[in-house]
């Protein structure tokens, strides 16, 4: 007996393969617009808490305003580029104080970076080697990291005074490193001060970051290594360090950025007025806005840091982007 199969009613047969496309477009959109629209709350809340504020700052910078206008900053004259003028004028008094100030940042996030980087790459190097209470230890390192800024920084501050501090209690009291008590927080040791905070707290985000690179090289490239007569050094000149050049170009750039614009390290070590050897200019920026109540000329002073830094960043990319190419190749 034979069945023969009958077509459903109301349906005719596809005259070719082509019908199910636009389906199919319409699923490779949707695909396509999944992402940005998931990244969309996230951008606006971007746009909302960074750039609005970015664009209404850039717009005071070319506003006379001063506290006579808080009330109603809008109303305030209009300066031009004077508020810029008077910050790039290195003769005068306030742009003879923001340079000093730019100097100084300089040279504390060049010590910072560098210190931070190599204390973080020594200890995630030596972390690898297995051995009893590693765990331990990496907790610990990273203990100065996980500690709220508030209260790390303020802890220093205590340590640091000058007839009760530990600092100087273990510098002149037992070790007698020292003719007598320093002044940690005023003076040309501020700096020194500052810097240390800044290390302490910084160098465990090098350390985790470089400890998670060294995961990605393989054991058998330094068991090779050894079995050709290459000792410690040689491995970590010919092994390590290149292998973790794009891991150090990302974690470089971020401690830089993060360590030139440092606002609550200085302000809470210090309080609103910085000493002259530890004035960073974030916190110089700082009190020419809200100490001289001169919001215009603060404004302009913000706009050319960030110009200063986007300029950075832009070249320190296409340097190691250079760098990157010519060691693929």
């Amino acid at each position: 007996m034979t069945v023969t199969a009958e077509p459903a009613v109301g349906k005719e047969a596809p005259p070719g393969a082509t019908a199910p496309a636009p389906r199919r477009r319409t699923g490779r959109v949707r695909r396509i617009a999944l992402p940005y629209l998931l990244l969309l709350p996230a951008l606006l809340l971007e746009l909302l808490v960074h750039l609005v504020p970015m664009v209404i700052g850039i717009v005071m910078s070319f506003k006379e305003l001063t506290q006579f206008y808080i009330r109603d900053w809008g109303a305030a004259p209009w300066a031009a580029f004077d508020n810029y003028s008077l910050s790039v004028d290195f003769d005068a008094p306030i742009g003879k104080a923001l340079l000093h100030s730019f100097f100084v940042t300089c040279a504390f996030t060049v010590l910072s970076v560098g210190l931070c980087w190599l204390l973080g790459t020594t200890a995630a190097v030596y972390m690898q080697e297995n051995f009893r209470g590693r765990g331990f230890l990496r907790a610990v390192f990273l203990v100065p990291y996980a500690l709220p800024v508030y209260a790390a920084v303020i802890t220093w501050a205590f340590m640091f005074q000058r007839d009760n501090g530990l600092v100087n209690h273990v510098l002149h009291d037992q070790l007698g490193l020292t003719d007598s008590p320093s002044f940690w927080l005023i003076g040309d040791n501020s700096f020194v001060a500052l810097l240390v905070v800044s290390v302490w707290k910084g160098w465990p985000f090098a350390f985790l970051i470089v400890m998670a690179g060294l995961q990605n090289i393989p054991k058998e490239l330094y068991e090779a290594a050894s079995i050709d007569g290459a000792g410690m050094i040689q491995q970590l000149r010919r092994i390590t360090l290149p292998s973790l050049r794009p891991v150090n170009q990302v974690l470089v750039l971020v401690l830089f950025l993060w360590t030139f614009n440092d606002f609550n390290t200085p302000y809470v070590l210090f309080g609103k007025a910085a000493p002259e050897a530890a004035d960073l200019i974030s916190i110089h920026i700082y009190q020419s806005s809200f100490v001289t109540w001169n919001f215009g000329t603060g404004s302009a002073m913000s706009v050319l840091l960030l110009l200063f830094l986007l300029v950075v960043t832009g070249v320190y990319l296409v340097l190691t982007s250079r760098g990157r190419r010519a060691a693929d190749a």
